[in-house]
């Protein structure tokens, strides 16, 4: 099999046969696939991501040996990060030039079938121009590049086949639908456009399927506490779907698979759901005077610029009053942070949120931002002893902050750091269950003109 076999002629090129040959690894090679390893707990997919990595470190010597001009982008390779190789048994996304390549480790190249993850031929996020096999012999501290099969030609001929993915969401596929010249492939990543084989698109759906079925998530996914469950095990093929094309939920479980089972987890879980589900209001518009529609929608209002030095009138004059005594516990506030404010009812409470937000400016970093929040009652009362605020990311619940017996107080304090990318989630919530959760923010201070 070749996609230019019959195109070679119009090619003038340098390409010199090369019989297939054993790439050696070398001990660093062989030690980093095992600090890749390390971070799985799971025996078996231990010993997977170790081949995983021995496979990706051989394939890029054996590329960088033949044609030297092909840049190789490693950075959403998925043996790289640890909670995609801790369910995905390949290396898929690998970028190659233009190409997106998924290497299938072999353990013999004399076996009929080759195991492929459904999900890298079903999932647009992870399908592949091109799946090679990589076939590693551990002990001979070797690897070869036995064969190639597009993505194309593998839809093609499973129609043909009819072949049906297994229970354990795996293709079966016969090596013999692979072309073992890996020549061909060389020539292919030289010379064909990528256009030439069309890879799907991303359904549009996504946030709308995970929202449909995250009360089944919430439910099922704890199941998976045990290293040794497989998510084929516990979900259906759409629930996986959505678990596969949501990154932060594998990394919710692959976190989930290494801790102690506590009762803030499968809360985490409920937060981490609404972060990916629900539309974030951008407070970095606050910095232009703005408020987003979401935020309209929500009933906040923008405050003034912060002055320290001006008097203001209530609700502006209360939050002028938070910040100085904020400020007298050492909180540094620039004079170009914004701030807004949104009157809720919790359970027949009247409560005020302020919220403020800033650009940390950072030598190390330059696109962090924080978000300050102040909770209150829109009288004078003091808070409930019963109520908390929380505020989660996607990875875990970051603060959780309740009325302190013994000092009381008016008001509930929090602050909260991220990146440009990262998203929160603020609740506020009664010992009884009853809770509020707030759109989540996030920032992006470009403004809209």
């Amino acid at each position: 099999m070749s996609n230019l076999s019959s195109q070679t002629s119009q090619f003038d090129l340098e390409y010199e046969l090369l019989s297939p040959a054993a790439i050696n690894l070398s001990s660093e090679q062989v030690i980093q696939a095992v600090e890749l390893s390390n971070q799985i707990i799971n025996v078996s997919r231990k010993w997977q991501t170790y081949i995983n990595g021995l496979a990706l470190f051989a394939f890029e010597e054996w590329l960088k040996e033949r044609v030297d001009t092909i840049n190789i982008k490693r950075e959403k390779c998925t043996v790289l990060q640890p909670a995609l190789a801790n369910a995905i048994p390949v290396v898929a996304n690998l970028q190659v030039g233009e190409f997106k390549v998924c290497l299938i480790p072999t353990g013999s190249l004399y076996d009929s079938e080759v195991a492929l993850p459904q999900l890298v031929l079903d999932l647009p996020e992870y399908a592949a121009h091109f799946y090679v096999l990589v076939e590693v012999l551990e002990e001979q501290g070797t690897a070869i590049i036995s064969g190639f099969i597009s993505y194309q030609e593998i839809r093609e001929n499973r129609v043909r086949a009819n072949l049906q993915p297994e229970d354990d969401w795996t293709y079966q596929l016969p090596c013999n639908w692979f072309d073992s010249d890996a020549n061909n492939l060389l020539l292919n990543l030289r010379c064909l456009e990528p256009e030439a084989i069309s890879l799907p698109a991303i359904t549009p759906n996504r946030v709308q399927v995970l929202s449909r079925i995250q009360s089944k998530l919430i439910a099922l996914l704890p199941q998976l506490q045990s290293p040794e469950c497989e998510l084929w095990e516990v979900l259906t093929w759409e629930q996986g779907t959505a678990v596969f094309t949501n990154p932060e939920l594998l990394r919710w479980i692959y976190n989930y698979q290494q801790q102690t089972p506590n009762s803030g987890l499968k809360t985490n879980l409920k937060d981490l759901l609404k972060l990916c589900t629900q539309p974030a209001l951008n407070v970095g518009r606050w910095l232009w005077d703005e408020l987003d529609e979401l935020a309209q929608e929500f009933s906040w209002k923008l405050l003034p610029s912060f002055t320290p030095a001006v008097a203001m009138r209530s609700p502006t004059e209360e939050f002028q009053t938070i910040i100085n005594q904020l400020q007298h516990r050492g909180l540094e506030i620039p004079s170009q942070a914004r701030g807004a404010y949104q009157d809720l009812l919790l359970a027949g409470i009247p409560l005020r949120l302020y919220a403020m937000t800033w650009h940390l400016l950072s030598e190390n970093d330059p696109h962090l931002w924080t978000l300050l929040l102040v909770l209150g009652t829109t009288s004078q009362n003091t808070l409930p002893s019963h109520l908390k605020l929380r505020v989660s990311d996607q990875t875990s619940v970051l603060s959780e902050q309740g009325i302190n017996q013994e000092q009381g107080g008016n008001y509930l304090f929090t602050r909260v750091v991220g990146n440009w990318d990262e998203k929160f989630l603020v609740s506020v919530s009664l010992m009884d269950g009853v809770e509020i959760n707030l759109p989540p923010f996030t920032f992006y201070p470009g403004r809209v003109l």
